[in-house]
């Protein structure tokens, strides 16, 4: 390193944004995905050994991919390189494979390559990574915001090690914040701010498990606002709320939060009163709620308590999320007002709410059951051998393009997880399957 990129590498840790400053460095700063770095996790104890395998990231912006790159870049004894898929080009990714090769050949140091917004190489460039990432010229970190089994080859996917990261908790969030305002090392506490109860609340609200959304609005608010006469820059409410560019929905005068007339639209959805659900649509609209969140909420109650008694319910929901994107208000309240009324309107039934919660159990405890040899996979070389498939009844071939066989694995075939409500289409569903059963 040079005397000018020393320079540029201080200039960074002061002048860089807070979010990537504030960084964790090892793995016990890390805040949240417990559920893969928690200390009894896979991840946690490979990175913890330095004996890490290709891995992909994947999960929503702000949810610490990179943050989990950086960490490991400090733990790890190997050569790390990072390049952005962005902006890589073909020539970036030779330079980096001759510089594995080298330090795996001169001095016997793995390398890991960290690959960012892996989804945008093409197949190409992807499959030129694939016998480098094979022979362990490279271990492979790959982050992406999106699915890799749609977006990633499968060559690459099949030496890798998938974690799904999750959206921040609101709790995570705030952690987040307060570590940002009063860390003097890293955050913004040499500012000597302070951020009031309800505009944390607010900024860990909104920000959605973002927490790179989170800490820019705290330090655009640190940045911007005049110190008060105690001599401490405070972040309120409104400051916040200007910062990250989101209205404080205040529903009425009487102090009903957000989550009150939310839960109050929900319930009246759910309970066929489109008058009263239409009304607390507007309230959210009026309040300057997001058309995206709402559109969310009218979806999640199409499927969990219309379901099958009106399937087109989910398809009215979805199409309205998707025209409310592409138009904005404020026409977007009168496609959500048809897609509330629909959903207020249909006939209910929660047992697809019902049958995956106890299949979900169930496979819980029955992971290893055997699917019947019958149902099996008849294509690939040695299926012939083992007698998968045989023995299968093609259901076209029977009267009412239905036969009676086992299709649940052994000690699960007196299980029923579906059960059609006397609800509107569900009715008919029930009446399907007396008939080709002859009930």
């Amino acid at each position: 390193m040079d005397l000018f990129e020393y320079m540029r590498e201080q200039q960074k840790e002061t002048e860089s944004p807070l979010a990537s400053r504030l960084r964790p460095t090892t793995l016990d700063e890390v805040v949240g995905q417990q559920h893969i770095i928690g200390k009894d996790k896979l991840l946690y104890r490979a990175i913890k050994a330095d004996k890490l395998s290709s891995i992909i990231l994947y999960g929503p912006p702000g949810t610490g991919k990179t943050t989990l790159a950086k960490v490991i870049a400090n733990t790890t004894s190997a050569e790390f390189l990072q390049i952005n898929a962005t902006s890589a080009g073909k020539k970036d990714m030779e330079e980096v494979i001759t510089q594995a090769k080298n330090s795996r050949g001169m001095y016997g140091k793995k390398t890991i390559l960290f690959i960012d917004e892996i989804h945008r190489f093409n197949k190409g460039q992807q499959d030129y990574l694939l016998p480098f990432v094979e022979d362990g010229t490279v271990i492979l970190i790959g982050a992406t915001t999106e699915n890799p089994y749609f977006e990633v080859n499968g060559a690459l996917l099949s030496r890798s090690i998938i974690f799904e990261l999750r959206s921040l908790s609101k709790e995570d969030v705030k952690t987040l914040i307060l570590r940002a305002v009063n860390n003097k090392e890293k955050g913004m506490g040499a500012y000597d701010a302070v951020i009031d109860g309800d505009a944390l609340d607010f900024l860990a609200d909104v920000s959605n498990g973002d927490a790179r959304a989170a800490l820019t609005a705290v330090e655009l608010g640190i940045l911007t606002t005049e110190r008060s006469e105690d001599g401490k820059i405070h972040i309120t409410l409104a400051v916040a709320s200007e910062c990250i560019q989101k209205r404080v929905v205040k529903y009425d005068k009487s102090g009903d939060n957000h989550y009150d007339t939310v839960s109050a639209f929900i319930k009246s959805m759910r309970g066929s009163d489109p008058d009263a659900a239409i009304y607390y649509l507007a309230r959210m609209l009026y309040a300057g709620e997001d058309i995206k969140f709402i559109s969310r909420r009218i979806m999640i109650c199409a499927a969990e308590d219309v379901g099958n008694a009106d399937p087109m319910a989910l398809l009215v929901a979805t199409s309205a999320a998707q025209a409310v994107e592409r138009i904005g208000m404020p026409e977007a309240q009168i496609i959500l007002a048809q897609a509330v009324a629909y959903v207020a309107s249909a006939p209910k039934s929660n047992s697809a709410v019902t049958a995956i919660s106890e299949a979900m159990e169930a496979v819980k405890h029955t992971m290893t059951a055997p699917v019947p040899v019958h149902l099996q996979d008849a294509h690939y070389k040695s299926s012939g051998k083992l007698g998968h498939g045989v023995g299968y009844l093609y259901a076209h071939d029977y009267p009412n393009h239905y036969v009676e066989q086992q299709y649940l694995p052994e000690g699960l075939t007196d299980k029923q997880f579906y059960r059609p409500s006397e609800n509107g289409y569900e009715k008919q569903i029930q009446e399907y399957f007396h008939k080709i059963k002859g009930i």
